[in-house]
C-alpha cells in the first residue's frame, strides 16, 4: 500500500508539472514556426537561383548554362599561348644522307594512286605517296582526287593545290609529273593499310619493275605510322610546305582571318563537327527522342557495314562529339569569358537552332565564313566541299586557339600543323573523362566543376611533351620534325629543378589519355558502299596482294574529315 501511494502521489507531481510548462512549449513551438513561415516568404524562390547569374550564387549550385559566370574559370597560365613553346622549332630538313632524286629515280618506274575521303583524308594520302614513290625510286605522277565519294567533289588537284609549286619544291624528295607519259599500261593494285618500307619493297617493287606502272587504289592511311627519320621529314616536306593551296583560296582564307582579327585581339576556331552525317555515323544518341532516332537512323543506313551501337557505351568510351553545350561549358571552365569571338568552322549543323542555343548563350560572338562573307564573295566556293573546307583549314590554322570536337582527319593534321608552327594551343576534348563529369554536373557547384574540367584536360591541349614519339597518327604528332633549342632545354630543365616542377606533387592528378590516342573515330567521308566498285580503263590489270580482303577493318580505322 506504501508502495502504491508513492507512485500515486509521483503522478500527481508530474501532472502538476505538465499543466505548468505546457503553455509555456506550445508558445515556444509555435513562435518557431511564424519564424519559419515569415523566413520561406522572404527567401528567392530555387527557380530563380538558377537563373541568377553571379558568381556568388552560381559557386553552390548545380551548373547549368544559365548559372555559370560570364568570367569563366581560373586559370594559372596565358590561355592563349603554350607553355614552353618557346624552346621549340619545326624542322624537316633531309639529312645529309638524303640523296637528291635526280640520283636514285629509276626510269620507267611511275606510281599513281586513287585518293578516297573528304579534303584532309586526301591530304594524307597526297602525302603519303610522294614518299611510297620515294621508297619506290619512282617517278609519282600528281594524284587523282576522290570525286566519286559522299562528297561529289568534281575539284582536280590544281584547282586546291598549286601544282607547280608542289612539283618545284618536291623536286630534290621525288621526281613528279603532271601526266603519264604515253606506253606504259597501268596495273592497278592495292596494298594494306600501314604498309612499311619493307611491305612496299616486297609487294609493289616487283610489279612496278615488270609492268612499270601501278596505280594504288584507295590510298588513305597506306603508308605506317613509324618509319626511318629521313623519310618521315620528308612526309613534313610535303605536309607543312609542298601543298600550298591555289591563290583564290589562299586570298579568300586569309581575308576571313583579317575580318576575325578585326573584331577581336585574339579567337577560337572550333570544328564543331556536329552535322548529321558525322552524328549518325557516330551511333550515339543526343537526346532529341524518337524523331533524332529516326532522322539519323535513315542516315545511318547509308553505310550498309556499320553494326549496330550501344550509344551509352559509346559515350562512356569517349567515342561520341561532345553537344553544343558540352563544349561551351568545357571552354568557359578553361577560361575563356563571354566576350571571347568563336569561329565555327562545320557543315550543316544537326537542329542548329536548337543545338547552337546553349553555345550562343555562353558566347554571343559566334562566327562562320556564311556570316562573315557574302555569298557573292563565296560563289566560286560553295558548290565545292573541298575547297570550303581549305577556307576553314586556313582559319582555323591562323586562329589563337584550335578546338576541336572529332579526332578526325581535319583535328589531327591541324594539331600536327600547329605543334610544328610553334605548339599553338589545340583543345582536344578528353570526352571519356568529361562525359562523367557532364552527366554529374548537376550536383557540383561551378568552382568544383571547372577545377575537374581544368584536371581532365592535361594532356589534351597540345603542349609540347604532350603526347609521345610513336604514339598517335604522324600526322597529329610529328616529333620527328619538333626540335627543341639546346640552351633552352638546359634552362627549362634547370627551372624545373630549382622549382622541383618536375616531379608529381602529392594528391596531383596526371594526365591520362585513357587509350584515348587509340580511339580514332570511324569515318563517314568515305564512299557509302564500303566494298568500292572502282572503274578501270582497258589498259588497265587490277591486283590485289593483300592476300586477305582488307576492306571490312578499314571501317574501323579510317577517320573523318
Amino acid at each position: 500500500m506504501a508502495i502504491h501511494r508513492r507512485r500515486h502521489h509521483n503522478s500527481s507531481n508530474n501532472s502538476r508539472l505538465s499543466r505548468r510548462f505546457f503553455p509555456a512549449f506550445t508558445a515556444i513551438v509555435g513562435v518557431f514556426f511564424l519564424c519559419f513561415f515569415v523566413l520561406s516568404l522572404l527567401a528567392p524562390h530555387p527557380s530563380r537561383l538558377l537563373h541568377h547569374h553571379s558568381h556568388e550564387d552560381a559557386s553552390s549550385i548545380g551548373v547549368t548554362v544559365s548559372s555559370v559566370p560570364a568570367s569563366g574559370g581560373k586559370s594559372k597560365y596565358d590561355i592563349w599561348r603554350s607553355r614552353d613553346s618557346e624552346f621549340f622549332y619545326g624542322c624537316s630538313n633531309a639529312s645529309s644522307k638524303f640523296i637528291k632524286a635526280d640520283i636514285i629515280t629509276r626510269q620507267n618506274r611511275y606510281l599513281m594512286i586513287a585518293t578516297s575521303g573528304g579534303l584532309n583524308q586526301q591530304r594524307t594520302g597526297i602525302i603519303d605517296a610522294v614518299v611510297a614513290a620515294r621508297i619506290l625510286n619512282a617517278t609519282l605522277v600528281v594524284p587523282k582526287l576522290d570525286q566519286r565519294s559522299y562528297w561529289k567533289d568534281a575539284s582536280n588537284f590544281e584547282d586546291i593545290f598549286d601544282i607547280d609549286w608542289f612539283i618545284s619544291f618536291l623536286s630534290n624528295d621525288v621526281n613528279v609529273l603532271k601526266e603519264l607519259p604515253n606506253g606504259p599500261k597501268v596495273t592497278t593494285m592495292r596494298v594494306p593499310r600501314k604498309c612499311n618500307e619493307r611491305c612496299y619493297e616486297k609487294r609493289v617493287l616487283p610489279v612496278i619493275m615488270k609492268r612499270h606502272a601501278v596505280r594504288l587504289t584507295k590510298f588513305d592511311y597506306r603508308l605506317a605510322n613509324r618509319l626511318e627519320t629521313d623519310l618521315q621529314k620528308l612526309r613534313c616536306r610535303v605536309n607543312y610546305h609542298a601543298l600550298k593551296f591555289t591563290s583564290p583560296i589562299l586570298q579568300m582564307g586569309e581575308s576571313l582571318v583579317q575580318r576575325m582579327r578585326a573584331m577581336s585581339k585574339h579567337f577560337i576556331a572550333l570544328h564543331l563537327r556536329f552535322e548529321p552525317d558525322m552524328l549518325a555515323f557516330s551511333g550515339c544518341y543526343y537526346g532529341g527522342g524518337d524523331e533524332e532516332r529516326k532522322e539519323l537512323g535513315a542516315i545511318r543506313k547509308r553505310w550498309k557495314t556499320l553494326h549496330g551501337s550501344n550509344p551509352d557505351k559509346a559515350r562512356r568510351q569517349g567515342r561520341c562529339p561532345l553537344t553544343p553545350e558540352e563544349v561551351g561549358l568545357m571552354l568557359r571552365a578553361l577560361g575563356y569569358g563571354k566576350d571571347i569571338h568563336i569561329y565555327v568552322a562545320s557543315g550543316e549543323v544537326y537542329r542548329a537552332e536548337e543545338t547552337l542555343a546553349p553555345l550562343r548563350a555562353l558566347f554571343p560572338n559566334i562566327h562562320s565564313k556564311d556570316t562573315i562573307a557574302s555569298k557573292e564573295e563565296l560563289q566560286s566556293f560553295s558548290k565545292f566541299s573541298s575547297r570550303m573546307a581549305a577556307l576553314d583549314y586556313i582559319v582555323c590554322d591562323e586562329s589563337d586557339v584550335f578546338v576541336t570536337n572529332n579526332n578526325g582527319n581535319m583535328a589531327k593534321i591541324l594539331a600536327g600543323l600547329r605543334r610544328y608552327n610553334g605548339h599553338k594551343p589545340t583543345i582536344r576534348p578528353n570526352a571519356k573523362k568529361l562525359y562523367k563529369l557532364f552527366m554529374n554536373k548537376g550536383n557540383l557547384t561551378w568552382d568544383e566543376f571547372s577545377s575537374k574540367v581544368h584536371s581532365y584536360q592535361r594532356g589534351f591541349m597540345g603542349l609540347p611533351h604532350e603526347s609521345r614519339p610513336g604514339r598517335g597518327e604522324f600526322h597529329e604528332n610529328p616529333a620527328a620534325c619538333i626540335c627543341e633549342y639546346a640552351d633552352a632545354k638546359a634552362i627549362r630543365d634547370a627551372s624545373l629543378r630549382k622549382f622541383g616542377t618536375g616531379t608529381k606533387k602529392e594528391g596531383e592528378e596526371t594526365e591520362d589519355h585513357d587509350g584515348d590516342d587509340d580511339l580514332d573515330s570511324t569515318d563517314p567521308d568515305t564512299d557509302g558502299d564500303m566494298l568500292l566498285q572502282e572503274r578501270h580503263p582497258a589498259n588497265e590489270t587490277m591486283l590485289d596482294y593483300d592476300g586477305i580482303s582488307t576492306d571490312e577493318p578499314e571501317l574501323e580505322d579510317m577517320l573523318s574529315d
